[in-house]
């Protein structure tokens, strides 16, 4: 069974963070989802989210991919805190999954995994940044890295996930159940 971190941090998108992690859920994934410190985490419209543990308490657990929920002042936090840049770096030296939405991308760009590789972002996120292809694509995967729009694209996104560790068969029977036209 494929196991995914979701670190959660204050002012995260809940509508990106909370749609991953159900659907991934929905698939049969293991997830884990992980405060950047103790307690609940206000997202970005007030929605308060209780992750199930601590960044701390998981830094030495493998997954086989993790996902930065967006939020621009989610991925503000994630970006300045530097287990996040250890962890998607030590993530993409082993060869595994690291994807963001929205705002997130920003981390990766920060932690200087995205240089030469097509990613997508919320407009405006990524727009000055030399070296990436810049797409505006819902979901854009480039190798071990999958890059989304925003809060809009995030059940596509979260099937993309889906896709990605469990195959075509099981993201299709999770889309059948959701009902989307």
């Amino acid at each position: 069974m494929a196991h995914v971190l979701v670190p959660l941090a204050q002012g995260c998108e809940e509508l990106e963070a909370v749609t991953i992690i159900d659907l991934l859920r929905r698939a049969g994934i293991e997830v884990t989802v992980a405060g950047l410190e103790d307690g609940p985490v206000t997202a970005s419209r007030g929605v308060i989210l209780m992750p199930e543990t601590t960044l701390e308490a998981v830094l030495d657990r493998d997954f086989d991919l993790i996902v930065l929920p967006g939020g621009l002042g989610g991925a503000q936090r994630l970006e300045a805190d530097r287990r996040i840049t250890v962890l998607l770096r030590r993530m993409t030296e082993q060869g595994r999954y690291v994807a963001a939405i929205c705002a997130a991308p920003k981390v990766l760009v920060s932690a200087g995994l995205l240089e030469n590789r097509e990613a997508t972002a919320y407009p405006g996120i990524l727009d000055d940044q030399a070296g990436i292809r810049l797409s505006s694509a819902a979901v854009v995967r480039d190798g071990t890295f999958i890059t989304s729009r925003g809060p809009g694209t995030a059940m596509d996104f979260a099937l993309t996930l889906i896709d990605t560790l469990c195959g075509r068969q099981i993201r299709d029977t999770v889309e059948a159940a959701l009902q989307r036209p």
